[in-house]
């Protein structure tokens, strides 16, 4: 791209100062995004640090693009004042100006989903019960972030207390996909997924406990990524926690920078695709039939392990030596218990009204559960832990469908039914993630294409506990055979 036609682009975006003279020939090259808000994580880190574009100028083209499309997608939400985030990019400049660099995310924005807290912004965890909520200090998470030099431009939109696949909730409203408004974004990272898709943000955090980092990915076309637990917890017990925090990129390399700003155990160094040819995969595809599944999701899934067979790779059906209905009731019994420290809120005859059903549901199964119950569960877990090293023994990685639905109406907040199959809860629809999320294992999620619709779609790769970073070096050799990440949705404009 000739330095011209980028300012042209730059100043019809709504930047408001010059670029500094002298783009090196590596970043600004002719195949290379022309507008700001397309440019890598990394791509636009390289940028500021160089002087090759202002703080102000990235913070001035991601709010002219947030204004224009974030009121139909709905993903970032308590946004902060122009005025306000302005004024610290200049600060991030002067900083600058003075050899005061302070992190790879250096003057770039950032959204941290909002069930954690950032200080001096909302934190209503999409609850009514906190629609008013002011953080007093940031979380470990956003401590993080900002400590690699990001500015905080809001939130992303999470379902209630994060709990469903579907990001709405009565304080913010739902989020869109990226490729279609009308459907949903996925959830409970959805407002990070959607932002991602949308390049209203150049990377995002979520958290994932049933596949809340995936799901959003699959459907908004990114790469989502549920670590290891032992990456992201500063307690080594040895214990792995349902639920994790992890990163949310356009790119597998984008994914990983934020990765090592966000875990207190970062991965080492030195990434590189990993050689496909010889790896072999076992592919679970619905479960011998056991999970109901849309129409069209395992053709698009088996079209990419296709792709990885011609480059070498071995794709087996694998099979699941357990019973995979004591692993949906070890798996609810785990989350309900779970729920305990919620019990206040459906105590109190004040608080109870607020409460979305499905939560209000989830908190009276606690109720019945017995220490026998949750003993039981934990010895069924860690039968499947067994099973697992068994098939790692045996294959490289597992893969798996990330959703057994394409998304769907925004307006619903759970599908009924799949395939003619009824869903007895608000979270059966997507057992499909529950293989990973139980076994505490480096779950990634990568784009395999769309439907006739327009639809997308992903799959997930899962790796052996502890292979986190094997388990990205795949996604990195996947994304150099595949083109998906580089195709983008038709963004849908707010009304003027």
């Amino acid at each position: 791209m000739q330095r011209r036609q980028f300012l042209r682009t730059l100043a019809g975006s709504g930047a408001v100062a010059t670029l500094s003279a002298g783009f090196p020939v590596n970043l600004f090259a002719a195949a290379l995004p022309a507008d700001i808000t397309d440019f890598s994580a990394l791509q636009l880190s390289a940028a500021i640090r160089q002087g090759d574009v202002s703080c102000v100028e990235v913070m001035s083209a991601y709010l002219a693009h947030i204004h224009r499309y974030n009121p139909v997608y709905n993903a970032i939400v308590s946004l902060v004042d122009d005025e306000s985030l302005m004024a610290q990019a200049s600060a991030a400049d002067q900083a600058l100006a003075r050899s005061e660099y302070r992190g790879w995310m250096h003057g770039m924005p950032h959204a941290v989903k909002d069930l954690s807290a950032v200080a001096g912004l909302p934190f209503t965890s999409g609850s009514p019960l906190f629609a008013d909520r002011i953080a007093d200090a940031d979380s470990d998470l956003a401590a993080r972030v900002r400590s690699a030099g990001a500015i905080f431009i809001g939130k992303t939109n999470s379902p209630e207390f994060g709990l469903g696949s579907q990001t709405y909730n009565p304080v913010f409203g739902a989020t869109g996909s990226a490729w279609n408004p009308a459907l949903t974004a996925g959830g409970s990272s959805g407002g990070a997924g959607s932002g991602l898709g949308a390049h209203l943000l150049p990377v995002a955090d979520g958290s994932d406990m049933m596949g809340s980092l995936r799901n959003p990915a699959a459907y908004n076309n990114v790469i989502g990524f549920r670590p290891s637990t032992s990456v992201m917890t500063a307690n080594q017990s040895g214990a792995r926690a349902l639920s994790v925090s992890g990163p949310m990129g356009r790119s597998t390399a984008d994914l990983i920078r934020l990765l090592q700003t966000i875990a207190p155990n970062p991965l080492a160094d030195g990434f590189s695709p990993l050689p496909v040819a010889g790896l072999r995969l076992g592919w679970l595809g619905n479960l011998d039939g056991y999970l109901a599944m849309e129409s069209g999701i395992l053709p698009l899934c088996e079209s990419q392990l296709a792709t990885l067979a011609t480059a070498g790779a071995q794709v087996d059906a694998a099979r699941v030596d357990f019973s995979l209905t004591d692993l949906w009731q070890c798996w609810t019994t785990l989350r309900h218990s779970g729920r305990a420290s919620l019990q206040r809120y459906y105590n109190d005859p004040d608080s109870r009204p607020l409460l979305k059903p499905e939560l209000i549901w989830e908190i009276e199964q606690s109720l019945q559960l017995t220490a026998a119950d949750v003993a039981g569960a934990n010895a069924i877990r860690a039968d499947w832990y067994a099973e697992l090293e068994r098939l790692f023994e045996r294959y490289d990685f597992l893969v798996l469908p990330t959703a057994q639905v394409f998304p769907y109406p925004k307006e619903t907040h759970w599908p009924q039914q799949i395939a003619g199959q009824p869903m007895d809860t608000y979270h059966r629809w997507m057992e499909v993630v529950i293989p990973g999320s139980l076994g505490g294992i480096p779950v990634v999620n990568v784009p395999v294409g769309f439907d006739s619709t327009g639809r997308p779609m992903g799959m997930q790769i899962l790796g052996r506990f502890g292979d986190d970073k094997r388990v990205l070096e795949f996604a990195l050799a996947y994304e150099s055979l595949t083109e998906f990440l580089q195709q983008r949705p038709h963004l849908v404009a707010a009304s003027a």
